[in-house]
């Protein structure tokens, strides 16, 4: 019957999403609106075919149902409830799944904000483009990513239950859904981008009706990103939060061009300026999603979150290539158009800043892809494998990290269009002392080395800026100034530099080892004591645990090794010590033997880890204050935004 539903929900979203394409390409060509009407209802149908999958996949994931592979292949009945249910995003098929209802529900949202506006060729042109992409992922259910595929199991089969990895910590039912949320969400402006390209209104217009839903993508991306490396951290049990493995770098490449985008918008609603930029910038920020998702669900890479795939990697790899074709021919064919007019007058200038800041993101992007790429490029051509490390990320992004770093200290404070040297080093003041303290206090904490220093330096000049121009903003508008895309922003790069000062802080002054214990003994790495007070043996329902309690500087912490029944699987369960300025972490290596009760455990002493989380949390916070409209305080303030808002109404007319 869970086979039955779920293909009869898949079948029905690819219909509905077909027949809405070309419901309304028909009423767009013979201008017929009860058509246009028609095809946008069908994004409702798309949407009940999908919650039918997911309700029939969840269904066979909770009873257990073994007649359908996929459950077959990840489900157990050793399973714990919560990890049952993420159970779906665990593999392949599962994934594809959760892609699939993420998309449908951006659909309906896109379908009821613009209700009033079906016969708009715009909203029409960008629920085509949404439609067509709910088809491709319906289609590759129907086909090499089916789902519901049969399995007849044998008599008594259990089976063996996701990757204990993915079943040893709750944030696994949190964090791949954020991240497909931010994914998917890139759906929704590509659209509109797509739209603007066939209709000819290249004007502002298409950014107005999406920069939330860009500001909602990139949100949710990060979410997952940070979710994702605090997962790495606290389970993988190997001290670090980030390893530049090719699934990370999947999800950081399309981050670094959305930032880039939601910067360079800017530039093009304020002067009308960047506008093949801007296109291009979101075409790339959405193809790279689905390279991403190719790269993580093909299984051409070895990595502890990719997926093996069958065909399914062919199938992205061509919807790829279509995407990519599409959009740079629509470029090219509306190049004429695509002319901004008129252009950056002078680099000092805050136009000038964004478009050195693109260019950073850009080059960033650039490296990330083809450290994560050029194994699979060799491996083509020479029929060789290697492996790109961690080196050449940290070597090559550094320099950029810094040219970032520094923009974000420089653009606030710069004017629009021109601005002269006195002004600016006016405005520098600020930031220069504090970056001059932030040095200062990192040496007299004991910080030593060139490239630390320097980045810490550079954190504090950037970090005053944005406190500068929150300062200015609140003084003016009261607790409205933090509110709105400008503020908001400021306080995303607050947690930034947060975020930078606790990855700076905990790669450079970094201590690990591992150490052989006996019962009381202590061992000490960096000012740290640690103590094997004890072990005990847990038995939980699918895994047996064998727990050691140490005593790290007073705090008792309580690792272990989990060996899972049904896979026979043996993973860490490390525990940390944390506070504001450093993160201890125990793993252990090593059981208790059974006569000597001697362990293996590796020490990790990290400082400032905790400023990662606390950057990415003020990060979120910015985000969803630059949702929100700042009302302006004065009726000359509301003038001037009035008169700015013709300017983009009549940039859109043009």
């Amino acid at each position: 019957m869970n086979i039955a539903i779920g293909v009869g929900g898949v079948v029905l979203a690819l219909v509905a999403a077909l027949s809405g394409a070309v419901t309304i390409i028909i009423g767009l060509r013979y201008s017929r609106e009860k058509l246009l009407i028609l095809g946008a209802r069908y994004s409702w149908l798309v949407l009940a075919g999908m919650i039918m999958a997911t309700f029939a996949m969840q269904r066979a994931l909770i009873t257990r149902d073994f007649s359908i592979k996929f459950v077959a292949e990840q489900g157990s009945s050793l399973t714990p409830a919560l990890f049952n249910v993420a159970t779906m995003w665990s593999a392949l098929e599962g994934s594809i799944l959760l892609w699939g209802v993420i998309l449908a529900g951006y659909l309906i949202v896109v379908n009821v904000k613009f209700k009033e506006r079906y016969t708009d060729p715009m909203v029409a042109w960008a629920l085509v483009v949404m439609f067509l992409v709910v088809a491709f992922f319906a289609l590759a259910m129907v086909g090499p990513a089916n789902p519901f595929q049969s399995f007849d199991p044998p008599m008594g089969y259990d089976g063996p239950g996701p990757n204990p990895l993915l079943q040893n910590h709750v944030l696994v039912a949190f964090h791949p859904p954020m991240l497909y949320l931010g994914y998917v969400g890139f759906t929704v402006p590509f659209a509109f981008a797509i739209s603007a390209l066939i209709t000819g209104r290249l004007g502002e217009g298409w950014l107005l009706e999406t920069r939330r839903w860009t500001l909602f993508a990139w949100g949710f991306l990060t979410a997952g990103i940070i979710l994702g490396a605090w997962w790495a951290y606290d389970v993988l049990g190997w001290g670090g939060y980030w390893g530049w493995d090719p699934v990370e770098n999947a999800s950081l490449i399309p981050w670094l061009t959305g930032t880039a985008y939601l910067h360079s918008v800017l530039v093009q609603e304020r002067r009308g300026l960047l506008r093949v930029w801007n296109l291009s910038l979101i075409c790339a920020t959405f193809s790279l999603t689905i390279l991403g998702t190719f790269i993580t669900r093909s299984g051409i890479l070895a990595s502890v979150h990719a997926f093996s795939a069958g065909g399914f990697g062919a199938w992205l790899l061509g919807f790829f290539a279509v995407i990519l074709v599409t959009c740079i021919s629509l470029i090219f064919w509306r190049g004429d158009r695509l002319r901004s007019p008129g252009g950056i007058d002078s680099p000092l200038s805050r136009e000038g800043a964004f478009l050195a800041n693109n260019l950073a993101f850009a080059v960033f992007a650039f490296i990330v892809l083809l450290g994560t790429v050029f194994p699979l490029i060799v491996e083509a051509l020479q029929d060789r494998r290697i492996s790109v490390g961690a080196p050449y990320f940290e070597r090559m992004s550094m320099p950029v990290g810094f040219t970032l770093l520094f923009l974000m200290a420089v653009a606030p404070v710069l004017p629009w269009r021109k601005a002269n040297k006195e002004l600016l080093l006016h405005r520098l003041e600020w930031p220069a002392w504090g970056g001059a303290v932030s040095m200062v206090i990192a040496v007299a904490v004991g910080a030593r080395g060139s490239v630390p220093l320097l980045a810490f330096a550079m954190s504090g000049f950037a970090g005053m800026s944005a406190a500068r121009h929150l300062f200015l903003s609140i003084r003016r508008q009261g607790l409205r100034g933090v509110l709105g895309r400008s503020n908001g922003g400021m306080v995303v790069h607050l947690g930034v530099i947060l975020l930078a000062m606790g990855f700076v802080g905990s790669s450079s002054y970094v201590d690990q080892g591992s150490y052989a214990m006996a019962p009381g003994q202590t061992v000490r790495i960096a000012e740290t004591d640690v103590t094997y007070v004890s072990s005990q043996i847990y038995t939980h329902p699918n895994r047996i645990e064998e727990e050691v309690l140490l005593e790290v500087n007073g705090q008792m912490l309580t690792p272990a090794i989990e060996r899972f029944i049904a896979s026979g699987q043996i993973v860490p369960a490390p525990d940390t010590r944390v506070t504001l300025f450093e993160d201890v972490q125990v793993a252990l290596l090593d059981g208790p033997e059974t006569d000597s009760k001697k362990i293996v455990v590796q020490i990790t002493r990290q400082p400032m880890l905790i400023w990662i989380w606390l950057g990415g949390l003020l990060m979120l916070g910015g985000t969803g204050l630059s949702l929100f409209p700042r009302r302006e305080k004065s009726h000359l303030s509301h003038g001037r935004a009035s008169k700015g808002t013709s300017r983009a109404l009549r940039s859109t007319q043009r």
